[in-house]
């Protein structure tokens, strides 16, 4: 239902199904070419030739989505959707929402490496029927291996936790080990890999990496102020039964940093220390009441030094959030269609040197915390009468941390078939984010929060068009959201330059845009299978100059900076047997204060020889920034190798 897209994706054997992948934009999983909402599908095809190493790189190739880095490797990375801020995306890992409360400055520190990926969702506009709280402007959706749903389970028979079909009769057994080990510039250095065992009943898949660099910028001390090191751990596993599926995944990510001059231009020698730990489990069930309840924790730990290694002269930042979730999703079909209802409670808090409340018993350097508690009701009806269908739906909320009491916040979808491949959509929908607790009370180094911040709203109309044929998929869509209650941080400048950052609802921001994406297959279009040239995928997105109530003599540090214009292009080359070529162009255009940050073209490009590889990032060697004073890093060479070992297969009982 409505609209969803396959893109950027490389196109290969596996695009030609793939909307048969089941994606989570709606309250129960749906095949992708049935989905009620827009959403970007980035398969694992397109994740093996990008010329990236990371998540954060790899969605900076699709034009809804601002992808704002301060340093390398997503060392610090904000992403936000159709020119909201980076506050107002949902995170997700398999369904379960790692938003991180304390700011979402953190909420892209996932413990998965790229090959632990099955496919990212991305869901563009409000989202709040869908994953509650922080999907105000969208939700960005990390599906690992073993994890991936499968639309209408009850009539698909035996489907093994990855999403395949396994008949009754056959038993699988599964084990691969893969290897990866890649170094580059500016002492760049990554090691990672994973194993994977499965049968027909079982999953089991444990990834780890380790990477370092010393960093491409060094303070004025002569010290690199960009180095990084990180470490990740992930183990995910499931069991299947005849009517009923258990899935579970754990995980640490840990990153520690030069900051450079990330969060203050005064000072060169910032330091940040991140750890977040995941864990969850899932149940879900077949049957004429489909039952599926969740329960998650979340912990993180941040630790930041405006003067590195050097507590004296200004005394270090701690904060630890928990996050404690369970949700209840169900759906039923009837002659009506499917109805779908559901509950989450979400308990977070922190403890911190500055965030939150005094607490009556400090413990170290903690003396600071606090904690609320979110209580959501869904309810979705779906409906699917020959060439129309209809999704619409209601979420409650009610959150103990403020004094707004019950809200509702709809939404519906419609889209019409138009013949043969063509999808006429449109859809009208509410969200809305609480504050994080930084918004609420960091109130240190030129900044003024205040703790009575209201939750920030959102409503959001969208219509457009979709056509997919042989060889080729073309979209095209408008959109326009009015916001209120909006939260950022925001100073006066007729009160001087030292004048406070000061965080506060705005009165109202209106935003629209446009968006087109076309993807053509080359050897299906001109019907040469085997063709050299495989596929090139075309993404523009642009934005409207926002309407807006701030007055002229305010500065916004996020709601109003966002870009006003982004392009990709993507295209992907069988050169030669096992030789593959990857090359990618990314031009941004942003609405902003900053004297340094100008339009800028980056050129990505990476060549594979039966996973034998190169890439470059950055080939164009460009100085470019994304922060107001903060440079990116210039070319960035790497050359790595993959190693893949597998065995087993299906055999009679």
């Amino acid at each position: 239902m409505g609209l969803a897209i396959a893109g950027p994706v490389a196109f290969s054997q596996e695009t030609f199904t793939i909307d048969s992948v089941a994606v989570t934009a709606a309250r129960v999983p749906v095949a992708l070419h049935a989905s009620a909402r827009m959403v970007t599908l980035l398969d694992s095809a397109a994740i093996a030739v990008a010329p990236v190493q990371t998540v954060n790189d790899l969605l900076k190739y699709a034009a809804g989505v601002d992808v704002r880095q301060r340093g390398a490797f997503g060392m610090q990375t904000d992403i936000s959707i159709r020119g909201g801020t980076y506050n107002q995306v949902a995170v997700l890992l398999n369904g379960i929402n790692i938003t991180d409360p304390q700011t979402g400055h953190n909420s892209f520190d996932i413990p998965v490496i790229l090959s632990d990926i099955d496919h990212i969702e991305v869901l563009e506009g409000p989202a709040a029927r869908v994953y509650g709280t922080s999907a105000m402007m969208g939700a960005i959706n990390i599906v690992t291996k073993g994890h991936v749903a499968a639309p209408a389970m009850s009539d698909m028979g035996d489907a093994d936790l990855s999403g395949r079909i396994w008949p009754r009769s056959q038993e699988q057994q599964l084990v691969s080990v893969f290897a990866n080990l890649e170094a580059g510039s500016f002492g760049y250095y990554n090691v990672n890999g994973s194993g994977v065992y499965s049968n027909c009943h079982n999953y089991h898949t444990l990834s780890y990496q380790v990477s370092k660099s010393k960093g491409y910028s060094v303070c004025e001390a002569g010290t690199p102020n960009t180095d990084f090191e990180v470490l990740k751990l992930f183990y995910s596993g499931g069991h299947e039964w005849s009517k009923r599926n258990l899935t579970w995944h754990a995980g640490i990510s840990g990153k520690w940093f030069g900051a450079g001059t990330f969060y203050s231009p005064k000072y060169d020698n910032q330091f940040e220390g991140t750890t977040k730990v995941f864990m969850a489990v899932k149940s879900e069930g077949r049957g004429l009441l489909h039952f599926t309840p969740t329960l998650y924790w979340n912990h993180g730990e941040d630790e930041f030094q405006l003067f590195r290694d050097e507590p004296e002269k200004y005394p270090y930042n701690y904060h630890k959030t928990d996050v404690l979730g369970a949700n209840l999703n169900c759906y039923v079909d009837s002659k009506l269609g499917r109805t779908a209802f559901g509950a989450e409670a979400r308990h977070e808090a922190i403890r911190s040197t500055n965030l939150g409340e005094p607490l009556a018993k400090p413990k170290g350097d903690y003396v600071c915390g606090l904690a609320r508690t979110a209580y959501n009701l869904f309810l979705e009806h779906n409906v699917n009468i020959g060439w129309f269908s209809a999704s619409a739906g209601v979420t409650a909320v009610y959150n103990t941390g403020n004094n707004e009491g019950i809200k509702f916040f709809p939404g519906a979808d419609v889209s019409i078939r138009l013949g043969e491949g063509g999808r006429a959509f449109a859809s009208w929908n509410s969200s809305y984010r609480m504050p994080t607790f930084t918004d609420l009370y960091y109130s240190v180094g030129g900044h003024l929060a205040d703790p009575n911040l209201n939750s920030e709203k959102l409503n959001a109309l969208e219509m457009g068009f979709k056509f997919s044929a042989r060889g080729y998929r073309l979209l095209v869509s408008g959109f326009a959201s009015r916001g209120y209650d909006l939260i950022d941080w925001i100073k006066d400048t007729s009160a001087g330059e030292d004048a406070p950052w000061t965080s506060v609802n705005h009165g109202r921001i209106g935003m629209s845009g446009k968006r087109a994406m076309g993807q053509l297959n080359i050897p299906a279009l001109i019907d040469r299978p085997g063709f050299f040239f495989r596929d090139i995928t075309m993404d523009v997105q642009m934005i409207d100059e926002p309407v807006k109530t701030l007055p002229d003599n305010y500065r916004s540090m996020y709601s109003l900076e966002y870009i006003r214009g982004k392009a990709s292009v993507q295209a992907n080359f069988d050169i030669w047997k096992g030789l593959t070529a990857n090359i990618s162009y990314v031009y941004v255009d942003r609405a902003t204060s900053s004297e340094l940050i100008k339009p800028y073209h980056l050129l990505d490009a990476k060549l594979d020889y039966n996973g034998i590889y190169v890439r470059l990032n950055n080939l164009l060697n460009r100085t470019y920034y994304d922060f107001g004073e903060v440079p990116q890093p210039g070319l960035w060479f790497t050359a790595g190798i993959k190693l893949t070992m597998s065995g087993g297969g299906p055999k009679e009982r």
